[in-house]
């Protein structure tokens, strides 16, 4: 332990010079002595947000938390993450589980934990299927950074920046948004054997939609998981490169010498 807290301390220096990348500009890279280190400084950021945070309670799975983090602080180096929340959604869930999961990074601490609603061409009670496509009706898989509010049909609702090519680029064509939906709550599940169903907008609780999108506004990250069956793969997935962002990061920092 004390020889990976002195490695974490000496990569923070060496890494102390690094300045954030735009998001047109190719990410810093670690000299490569120095990547094993950070990547065991990285699973142990994971271990002690997924135990600090209680997630295991929750059912979230440790890999895709992983993968939400590794997008998360690859995409804060590109300067498209602004804010230390994350929102996590396991598409590979059933509809009646909470599968939508708001954590703050910064304080270790899981801000909302409820349902979501898939698309309604995306399967029923599970989603099976995904799409990039207008008028598809289907959930997108990946990594978003949320945008403006405004008020529109549900109410308060939230614009998203869909982040990967193959998968949620046409989200902001698609109208694809986090919005409150009165088909997402207990009621529908008992009396339909699973949660109801969007045009592809990952539809909230109405009782937690303005509290969440207040919370998750303005530059911060949401991911998409979905069944393996999907075969989702991005870039935004590449561990070495997120590493620099990620040894900047406060977090990290503050955790030397604990």
């Amino acid at each position: 332990m004390k020889f990976v807290r002195s490695c974490l301390a000496g990569l923070l220096l060496c890494t102390a010079g690094l300045q954030p990348t735009q998001a047109d500009a190719p990410p810093a890279q670690l000299p490569a002595a120095a990547q094993p280190a950070a990547v065991a400084a990285f699973e142990q950021f994971l271990v002690r947000t997924y135990t600090g945070a209680k997630l295991a309670q929750t059912g979230l799975s440790v890999q895709v938390l992983r993968n939400a983090l590794i997008g998360y602080f690859n995409l804060r180096g590109r300067g498209l993450a602004k804010r230390p929340v994350l929102t996590v959604i396991d598409f590979s869930r059933s509809s009646r589980q909470n599968r939508l999961w708001v954590i703050d990074l910064s304080r270790t601490r899981l801000l909302y934990h409820t349902l979501v609603a898939h698309g309604k061409n995306s399967g029923g009670d599970v989603a099976q299927a995904f799409s990039n496509r207008e008028g598809s009706e289907m959930s997108s898989l990946g990594f978003y950074v949320t945008g403006d509010t405004y008020q529109g049909k549900h109410g308060l609702s939230l614009r998203l920046e869909g982040l990967d090519a193959r998968y949620n680029s046409h989200a902001a064509e698609r109208a694809v948004v986090v919005h409150g939906a009165d088909y997402v709550c207990e009621d529908f599940i008992r009396q339909n054997g699973r949660l109801g169903r969007s045009q592809g907008c990952p539809a909230l609780p109405p009782a937690q939609s303005a509290g969440i999108i207040k919370t998750i506004r303005s530059g911060s990250v949401l991911y998409v998981q979905g069944p393996k069956s999907a075969a989702y793969a991005s870039d935004w997935l590449n561990l070495n490169a997120a590493l620099p962002s990620f040894m900047r990061s406060p977090e990290v920092a503050g955790s030397v010498g604990q």
